[in-house]
């Protein structure tokens, strides 16, 4: 068994454990990371990224269906489930591999483990119960991030009811599924479902679905779902789950009336807990509040020494997020001259369906919550030739500007490639632009960036091609 000691020991080795790592690397500190199970963590392995593909393959199947449109012909179109998991698995496992190259690239030494603070600087190391190694740290960075949240009589079994991991590897296509929870999770998986026939019905406690977007983007988003043949139950709680021998008949309370569906497989999308248990945090001062550690804004928890990024902590609970954390949290530590707490106003969040829904900033109603004098523009896909010429002139891009100043407060976009176009808007509102510089901003054609453009034209009546 080791006993090392190190500048900075990194516990999880997620999107932000790992970049934790490299950055205090980069920076000269003597860097250990213990992860216990994947190198990219959750993210990597059995979320972000291996969905993108499952998407991918949704997508290019939606396409071919529509190929007629394109003046192209297809004959005997069909899928295999076992080839499309298989390349989802495959792109997780490159990019793991990626992970472990990164690391030792900058020497950061890997600890394969389970890691929890055993004192003050202290981390003990266990592999399969018995212990691995004895670390000693000047700093210590919790990075063990979280996982699904289960409710009470709504247990997943692996069968019959999945989470995300069985959702993500299934060995056969349902005929018919219920996602509990509409949030990003939740409606990815309804979106990839349902492009492959599966009759997909989604529950939202919340009067509307993807509840964290802007109130115009989900009923646009509600639209296009129910169109391509999802049913949608919002405002409503899911009550019991009855299973059957291989079907689970689902018992839905809505405004107070019951109704009854059965389904084929349910998947359970409610949200997170953070991974708080069995890391040490007895007897130390660090504070834990609805399963997440709290932290201030440049990550420290209560106890000296010892930080928290990433999932663990406050939201959102997003990949980049926690890598930004990750870079502020290890900047601060070293003491670098122009470290800036994170801005979640600034934090873009992308959900991968179809159509594809991207945000950053506040909406419109909370802008007015807060006091703000808005004016918003919009600009829809229709209106665009390259989104015309694409096939996909379904969406809208929103933008939501103060009044009185000109800031840009918040964009808001759902269609086709809007999780890449929504980090133009990321980098003006990191620049503080105003609506001057963004109306004196070239934007090229024909392109869908053309309709960010027009969309902050149309909020002070200057929208030229709608």
């Amino acid at each position: 068994m080791s006993n090392t000691s190190f500048d900075l020991v990194v516990i999880g080795g997620g999107p932000g454990g790992y970049v934790a790592a490299i950055r205090a690397a980069q920076l000269g500190m003597k860097t250990a990371l213990v992860e216990r199970e994947h190198l990219g963590g959750i993210c990597l392995n059995w979320g972000c990224i291996p969905t993108k593909a499952l998407l991918r393959s949704a997508e290019v199947y939606r396409n071919m269906k529509h190929a007629a449109s394109y003046g192209l012909s297809t004959q005997g179109l069909s899928f295999d489930l076992d080839k499309i998991v298989q390349r989802s698995r495959g792109v997780a496992k490159q990019l793991n591999s990626g992970v472990k190259s990164l690391l030792k690239k900058n020497k950061v030494e890997v600890f394969d483990g389970h890691g929890r603070l055993a004192g003050k600087g202290k981390i003990a190391v266990e592999k399969d119960g018995k212990a691995v190694a004895d670390i000693q740290a000047k700093n210590i960075i919790l990075a063990t991030g979280a996982r699904a949240r289960v409710l009470p009589g709504l247990e997943p079994d692996g069968k019959l009811v999945w989470t995300y991991r069985e959702a993500m590897v299934p060995k056969t296509m349902p005929k018919s599924l219920l996602v509990v929870g509409s949030g990003a999770i939740g409606i990815e998986f309804a979106s990839f479902y349902n492009e492959f026939g599966v009759d997909v019905t989604v529950v939202e406690v919340m009067d509307r679905v993807v509840p964290a977007e802007d109130e115009e983007i989900s009923a646009f988003a509600r639209k296009a779902f129910e169109k391509q043949g999802m049913k949608i139950i919002t405002g409503a709680t899911v009550k019991k789950l009855d299973k059957g021998a291989d079907n689970v008949t689902v018992t839905i309370e809505t405004g107070g009336k019951a109704q009854q569906v059965t389904v084929d497989r349910v998947i359970l999308a409610v949200g997170i807990v953070g991974n708080v248990e069995n890391i040490g945090l007895e007897n130390t001062a660090v504070k834990v509040e609805k399963t997440h550690v709290v932290v201030n804004e440049w990550l420290e928890t209560g106890e000296p020494g010892v930080y928290a990024i990433g999932d663990l902590v406050q939201g959102p609970w997003l990949a980049h997020k926690a890598s930004h954390e990750g870079v502020i949290c290890v900047e601060k530590i070293v003491g670098l001259p122009d470290v800036h707490p994170l801005n979640i106003r600034n934090i873009p969040g992308c959900t991968y369906c179809h159509p594809q829904i991207a945000s950053v900033g506040l909406s419109e109603a909370k802008a007015k919550e807060l006091g703000y004098q808005v004016k918003v523009g919009r600009f829809p896909f229709i209106g665009n030739g390259k989104a015309i010429a694409l096939g996909e002139a379904e969406g809208l891009v929103k933008t939501v500007i103060d009044a009185k100043t000109g800031e840009l407060l918040g964009a808001h976009m759902i269609g086709a490639e809007v999780t890449e176009l929504i980090q133009g808007y990321g980098i003006a509102k990191t620049l503080e632009t105003t609506e001057a510089e963004l109306m004196h901003t070239v934007f090229p054609h024909p392109t869908l960036s053309e309709m960010m453009h027009e969309s902050v034209l149309d909020a002070f009546g200057r929208a030229i091609h709608f």
